[in-house]
């Protein structure tokens, strides 16, 4: 696991998407690219919203990726252009220090993470100047980490331009760090499985340290993924970290009220640790020490002995400060419950019981219901395509990523594959002409992918 990413030789005329790649490159810079990068999007298959509480989460990669054509150049600078004309170029130079503007998340800001996080990790004063191509056939906002993707994919980049080498364990790390400089504290799922995936496996992957362990999906079922076609760009609202300081909040709570030290304690899983607790005795403890009405400011000032100042620098997040109420119960009781299920999901996958779709497929009802009703990061929306599938087929159906829009993963039996794909195009694409529009890339099936790699032309 330790190694590097792969650098494969490859035959660009034999595979039309690079081979379309290259030539737009070529239109644009008058010269063939060096070497390309890909990393792929991922589907979490269970264990949403609690990789940034410590937790493990099985996610796969799906074949959908980010692509990037590369040649390097003495000019001083790195310039990146984009296949679709719907995003504009952009120049920085080499020398300077790269500014990520987190109040508006453009496409080259999420590649200039992974390009800023490889210069800070090694402390490049100046980089190689790199010419870029960047092409993407993850849906945008979608909940399948096309920007988690892009991320990595600009880091692998980096570190092939400039000449270094890192382990994909090192550069998940790096990635996932540096892609808080546009603003979202994530846990890092994307970018492990972005690195760690391994064709025809899901993954169980588990922090503090880093380790990803193959977990084979049972026989008879396949995933299919369905975008509601509602965007939600996780940089661009307050959202996703609202949920993230209700956790931050929730831990110190919940450390307080058996007598831990939670100065020092940020995440769910480090109050579970310390107490040597098990997950059903958590609930149990959040159940005992929050209540469900939502908390003020002023009462968890209290409870916690600090400043309303304190409350907000070391407690909040930039795009959070104007919060007023914050559901501890709710975010705790999700997390605590969404970790029992992973671990019951990778425990059901190893032993292949004959009942197993079922099971998989009841786990990740209650891992949407879950999703829904504590952790409220679902939409009307991804509701109703979620139930449309389970009446089409599906044995269980579930939000992926974020929510508040993008993806739903179904699981489905082999033989009804095609009929779930109909009847869930019928009930729910072909009436909305826009969806209709998007429906191509928005209903299909995905094996499990491999990880982000290096091509070079034979």
């Amino acid at each position: 696991m330790a190694a590097d990413p792969p650098k494969l030789k490859t035959v660009i005329a034999a595979n039309e998407r690079l081979q379309n790649l290259k030539n737009t490159f070529e239109t644009k810079y008058g010269e063939p690219p060096l070497f390309y990068a890909c990393a792929p999007g991922r589907v979490n298959l269970i264990g949403e919203h609690i990789d940034y509480c410590g937790y493990s989460v099985l996610p796969m990669a799906i074949e959908p990726s980010i692509l990037a054509a590369v040649s390097l150049n003495n000019s001083g600078k790195i310039t990146l252009a984009n296949a679709n004309p719907l995003y504009t170029d952009f120049t920085v130079s080499c020398s300077e220090d790269i500014a990520i503007d987190r109040d508006n998340p453009k496409w080259y800001y999420y590649f200039l993470c992974g390009v800023k996080g490889i210069k800070e990790n090694f402390g490049i004063a100046n980089l190689a100047g790199m010419s870029c191509v960047v092409e993407g056939t993850i849906p945008p906002s979608s909940g399948l980490s096309s920007s988690s993707a892009l991320v990595c994919c600009a880091g692998l980049v980096t570190m092939e331009a400039n000449q270094k080498s890192l382990s994909k364990v090192a550069l998940a790390e790096i990635c996932a760090k540096s892609e808080r400089y546009i603003g979202t504290e994530g846990g890092g799922m994307d970018q492990s499985i972005s690195f760690l995936a391994e064709r025809g496996t899901a993954k169980l992957i588990e922090f503090q340290p880093l380790r990803a362990t193959d977990v084979k999906l049972p026989d008879g079922a396949v995933f299919v993924i369905s975008n509601c076609c509602m965007e939600m760009n996780k940089a661009a609202s307050a959202h996703f970290n609202i949920r993230v300081v209700e956790c931050r909040i929730a831990t110190k709570m919940l450390a307080q009220a058996r007598g831990l030290d939670s100065g020092r304690m940020l995440k769910l899983v480090q109050v579970q640790t310390e107490l040597k607790a098990s997950l059903q005795e958590m609930l149990a403890l959040v159940d005992e020490a929050l209540h469900p009405e939502p908390y003020s400011r002023e009462e968890i000032c209290k409870a916690l002995g600090i400043t309303p100042k304190q409350f907000s620098t070391e407690l909040l997040s930039t795009n959070t400060q104007q919060e007023t109420h914050f559901k501890l119960h709710q975010r705790a009781r999700h997390v605590y419950g969404e970790a029992a299920r992973v671990l019951q999901f990778k425990s059901v996958c190893d032993s292949e019981p004959a009942e197993s779709v079922q099971r998989l497929g009841d786990l990740m009802n209650q891992s949407h219901a879950s999703c829904r009703d504590l952790y409220e990061c679902s939409c009307p929306e991804l509701d109703k395509l979620v139930d449309i599938c389970l009446k089409s087929g599906s044995v269980g159906s579930r939000l992926t990523g974020a929510g508040w829009g993008g993806c739903a993963v179904s699981m489905v039996p082999d033989e009804k594959v095609e009929s779930f794909l109909k009847a869930v195009s019928e009930a729910y694409y072909h009436p909305d002409p826009r969806r209709a529009g998007m429906e191509k890339q928005s209903l299909f099936v995905s094996k499990p992918g491999g990880g982000a790699a290096i091509f070079i032309e034979e």
